[in-house]
């Protein structure tokens, strides 16, 4: 890869020639890169999963272009060299992490962290029989990582299901069992 400073022969000519070198423009800088063919080897799962969920990831950032306010939430995170398009794609394919659920009398207290930002938090409290006796979503706290959720009771031999969301929709599921 080479970068092209003052060329005035480079300056309008952008895509690929012949088989050998592609020239492009990235942040207002020119550049020549060797052309790159498609692989002649068969894509194992993970590469297809990991095309699938970029694909997914790419669906949901064109969508966010549209809506001005994300789209200027995901600018406002965005490094040299970034944009909200970037940005978004990153969001999209992570999912936020639940690090950590206490209980505090009848408060469930859930500490869920993305490198965004998580969007809500679901409370699922389940009996002993396994059927879910109440849901709701948490609150987030002044810190910006712990959400609380007051539940009616916490049964014993129960547990909560914890369900944190960020704002693409990714999803992460964690359990903990109430003791008795």
């Amino acid at each position: 890869m080479a970068l092209v400073k003052d060329n005035i022969l480079l300056q309008c000519i952008r895509g690929s020639l012949g088989d050998q070198l592609t020239i492009y423009e990235r942040n207002g800088q020119i550049i020549i890169a060797k052309k790159r063919g498609p692989s002649k080897n068969k894509p194992t799962i993970k590469q297809l999963e990991a095309r699938y969920k970029m694909k997914i990831a790419a669906a949901y950032a064109r969508a966010i272009i549209e809506d001005p306010e994300l789209k200027a939430y995901y600018k406002s995170l965005a490094g040299p060299g970034q944009n909200a398009y970037n940005m978004a794609v990153k969001d999209a394919y992570k999912s936020p992490e639940v690090q950590n659920i206490r209980f505090e009398e009848e408060t469930v207290i859930v500490t869920a962290k993305d490198e965004f930002r998580v969007a809500a938090v679901e409370i699922r409290v389940v009996n002993k029989a396994g059927s879910i006796q109440e849901r709701g979503n948490a609150v987030l706290s002044r810190n910006g990582v712990d959400w609380h959720y007051k539940a009616t009771s916490l049964p014993p031999g129960g547990k909560v299901i914890v369900v944190a969301v960020d704002l693409p929709g990714n999803e992460t599921v964690k359990e903990l069992s109430i003791g008795e």
